[in-house]
């Protein structure tokens, strides 16, 4: 089963967690501070890493950059609740998703499995459903997981693989941000959630050097439309 690192200095939190995440089968191991658990996290030994902000010797964000510059793993923040300016950032760093504390178990199993799904589907065998697509240049393959634009690579995390996966299979159509959510993140849009638009707004911002398009329209209070074409 998956290995799931959790980097909070929280001990009684990790113990909870480490209970409900052991009913599901899932291994676990905690790490009490930012340093320890960078080092933890780049043995590469980990599916997932459950993240706080507040963390001492190293904040959570700090981690979080320091991941982002080497190999990719998935990274489900853990914020104070109502810490809007923490989520951004850290979605703005690359994370998958946040969950703000205090949070219910389950909903923090439900998240766990949505993100580790989605990192599987990159994983799936080619078949006409997950074939290749290229749109101007751009080609998306979901066999190896790679984005790249006149043979230019573009690192994208799991999420906004299949964010931009979902948007160009379907380019031409608007995709509304409710169904985005639903397919892509496994929750229900909620109001005031941004997690969406920064996983597209960092979307655009690494392909913005390679396409000199602008290929993602946003639609106000429809959704986003991949252009088809020479749009």
């Amino acid at each position: 089963m998956p290995a799931i690192l959790m980097i909070d200095d929280d001990v009684g939190l990790c113990e909870l967690v480490a209970e409900y995440l052991a009913l599901d089968g899932y291994q676990f191991t905690a790490a009490h501070d930012g340093q320890q658990g960078l080092d933890l996290a780049k043995t590469g030994e980990f599916e997932l890493i459950l993240l706080d902000i507040m963390l001492p010797s190293l904040d959570g964000l700090s981690v979080l950059k320091a991941l982002r510059s080497g190999q990719y793993c998935p990274v489900l923040m853990l914020t104070a609740r109502g810490d809007e300016v923490d989520r951004i950032v850290g979605l703005e760093l690359g994370a998958d998703d946040y969950l703000a504390k205090p949070f219910n178990p389950r909903e923090l199993v439900a998240r766990i499995k949505a993100i580790l799904r989605r990192v599987e589907l990159t994983r799936a065998p080619v078949t006409e459903q997950n074939s290749p697509i290229t749109v101007n240049g751009l080609m998306i393959n979901p066999q190896n997981r790679q984005l790249s634009y006149n043979e230019q690579q573009i690192n994208l995390t799991a999420t906004e693989f299949q964010l931009l996966e979902l948007l160009m299979r379907r380019a031409g159509e608007v995709v509304t941000k409710d169904e985005l959510s639903r397919e892509v993140l496994g929750k229900r849009l909620q109001m005031y959630d941004r997690s969406l638009d920064m996983h597209i707004s960092n979307i655009r911002k690494k392909v913005a050097p390679f396409c000199p398009d602008e290929k993602i329209q946003t639609l106000r209070g429809s959704g986003y439309l991949f252009l088809k074409g020479d749009a």
